[in-house]
C-alpha cells in the first residue's frame, strides 16, 4: 500500500503573489505536498477577522494554488474545509515582510492564519522576517529555516491549542544558524493616531504611531531578534488568566 504523502499547507497576508510566500512553498516542497491558499491580495493587520457579511470567491491559478478574496482566516478556513483532499499535516504562514513581535501578534494576519489552523487541529506556525537596511527582503535563508523546523514539528508534533510564532532578523542572504525559544515581548510605541485636516477642512485620523524602542525583558523575541538570533514563541489559544479566577471570585458584583 502506498503511503500518503504530507501535505503542507502554506498561506500569508502579503497576497498570494509575493516573493516570500513563493519562496517559502518552493523549499517546503522538500518535505511535502504543498498547497498554496493565500489572500487575492494584501491583508496585513487583520487580525483573526472572519468574511461573514459577502460571499468569497476563490480563483485557482495553478495546481494546487488558490486566491481567495479574502483574509488570511477566511483562506485557511476554506483550505482546510473545502479546497484539500483531506486536512494537511502542517500550515504554515508567511514568509512576513516585516516582523510579527511583543504587540504585534494581535494584530497580525499572518499570525492569525496559524491560529486558524491551530483552532483546526493543524499544526501551525507563522514566520516573518525583518529586512536590511535597504528595506530589502532575504527571503531563502528564512525559507530554509521554515524547512528545518517543519520537519521538526512533523517529527515532534506541537503541544494542543499552541502555534509557533517565528521571527527572522535580517541575515543579509547569509545562513541562519542560531536561535532562541523566547517569549512575547513588548514595544514603546509613540503618539498612536496622527490627526490632520484634509483640503475641505475636515479632520482626518491616521492610525500607527511610530515606534520607539521595546521593553528589556530578558528571552523575548524583541530581545533575541536584537541579538540576531532567530526568535521562535510558542503561543497559547487559551487567553485565559488563571491567577485572576481566585481573585474574581471574591469580588461581590
Amino acid at each position: 500500500m502506498q503511503a500518503t504523502p504530507t501535505t503542507i499547507l502554506v498561506t500569508n497576508d502579503d497576497g498570494i503573489q509575493s516573493e516570500g510566500i513563493s519562496v517559502l512553498a518552493e523549499l517546503l516542497a522538500a518535505v511535502g505536498e504543498v498547497w498554496i491558499v493565500a489572500p487575492q491580495r494584501e491583508q496585513s493587520a487583520v487580525g483573526h477577522s472572519l468574511t461573514l457579511h459577502r460571499p468569497l470567491r476563490v480563483n485557482k491559478i495553478g495546481e494546487k494554488k488558490f486566491a481567495v478574496d479574502g483574509t488570511p482566516t477566511d483562506c485557511v478556513c476554506i483550505a482546510v474545509n473545502c479546497l484539500m483532499e483531506r486536512k494537511p499535516d502542517l500550515l504554515v504562514s508567511g514568509i512576513n515582510r516585516g516582523g510579527n513581535m511583543g504587540d504585534d501578534i494581535t494584530y497580525s494576519g499572518t499570525v492569525s492564519a496559524a491560529w486558524e489552523g491551530t483552532l483546526l487541529n493543524v499544526p501551525s506556525f507563522a514566520i516573518s522576517m525583518l529586512p536590511d537596511k535597504q528595506e530589502v527582503y532575504h527571503f531563502h535563508p528564512a525559507a530554509d529555516f521554515a524547512r528545518r523546523l517543519s520537519k521538526a514539528v512533523l517529527k515532534h508534533g506541537l503541544a494542543p491549542n499552541t502555534l509557533l510564532n517565528v521571527n527572522i532578523p535580517n541575515t543579509d542572504g547569509m545562513p541562519i544558524t542560531t536561535y532562541k525559544i523566547t517569549c512575547q515581548g513588548k514595544r514603546i510605541f509613540g503618539d498612536p493616531i496622527v490627526e490632520k485636516i484634509d483640503p475641505r477642512g475636515k479632520k482626518y485620523y491616521w492610525i500607527g504611531g511610530s515606534v520607539l524602542g521595546f521593553e528589556n525583558i530578558p528571552n523575548s523575541d524583541l530581545v533575541a531578534v536584537h541579538q540576531n538570533f532567530v526568535s521562535i514563541t510558542p503561543i497559547l489559544l487559551d487567553l485565559t488568566h488563571l491567577d485572576s479566577i481566585d481573585r474574581l471570585h471574591q469580588w461581590d458584583i
